[in-house]
């Protein structure tokens, strides 16, 4: 599933493409993807005619804000790809094209999504936390969001929890996923399974500190595309960052610190990788 610095990537991409592009069709072939809305019509017809005015993030989601007042809120699932194109032909749509904006000036926007768990609909900022409730209680956002050490270290402490899952619970740290995780954790000399409520004070400075520093990078290399390459950027185009991944993905090869073989455990069904050694 995508997380944080691919749908950042996405995000900023939108601001520069899509902020000021007005909407002049609206086409579905997927109505599980606006499973939200009973039929096409309200989804159509609240898109139909209005103009992008911004684009936000919020954890997971991106939200475009709209002339209307609407917002149209996108939420990739597992292998959704927001697609831009040239025109309706340039370049062909993609198997699983679900959703297709096209633009008054020309140009389209494609919701591409093989596996349906994402999704797409139109909603009121109002209503946004009604229906989506896992905004209403998102975490501290890593990238966007300021927190003092002191405050961190309370966080932290109050959950007396095993860090990987802290780390991937949105209701406390919001857009982190398998990847990052595991990338901040060696970042941060931790093992996994640390419960949070053991660090020193000297260990939450680096926790803090190693998710500020992966994030910025992977944004910087926009975001990581795994094997499958499912992830993808506005442009098609896969992100760049697993090639800088220190642990995710790399079990048996040297950790680049001590050159012990990296370790990979199957943790609350999903890998978790890390550095036996490096990490305490």
């Amino acid at each position: 599933m995508p997380e944080l610095p691919e749908v950042e990537t996405i995000r900023r991409d939108l601001e520069r493409e899509a902020v000021g592009k007005k909407i002049k069709t609206v086409d579905v072939t997927g109505t599980r993807t606006i499973r939200r809305h009973k039929t096409k019509k309200p989804f159509v017809e609240r898109l139909t005619g209005t103009k992008i005015l911004g684009v936000d993030r919020k954890g997971k989601y991106l939200l475009l804000r709209l002339d209307s007042g609407d917002v149209l809120v996108v939420h990739l699932g597992m292998s959704g790809q927001l697609l831009a194109a040239k025109n309706a032909k340039t370049p062909p749509p993609l198997k699983h094209t679900h959703v297709v904006l096209s633009y008054s000036t020309g140009g389209q926007l494609r919701f591409v999504d093989p596996r349906t768990f994402g999704e797409v609909f139109v909603t009121t900022p109002e209503a946004l936390e009604s229906e989506v409730p896992e905004l209403a209680h998102l975490g501290f956002d890593a990238y966007e969001q300021v927190m003092s050490w002191v405050d961190f270290a309370r966080l932290l402490r109050s959950k007396r929890t095993k860090l990987k899952p802290l780390l991937m619970d949105q209701k406390v740290i919001a857009g982190l996923g398998n990847i990052y995780s595991d990338e901040v954790l060696f970042e941060a000399g931790l093992r996994h399974d640390r419960t949070s409520d053991t660090l020193t004070a000297q260990e939450v400075r680096r926790l803090y500190r190693a998710m500020m520093d992966v994030l910025q990078e992977a944004i910087k290399h926009r975001g990581s595309s795994l094997a499958d390459e499912q992830y993808r950027d506005l442009f098609g185009e896969v992100g760049g960052f697993q090639a800088f991944h220190r642990v995710y993905d790399r079990e048996g090869q040297p950790c680049v610190r001590c050159r012990n073989p990296l370790v990979r455990e199957k943790v609350g069904g999903r890998s978790t990788f890390y550095c036996a050694h490096c990490q305490v």
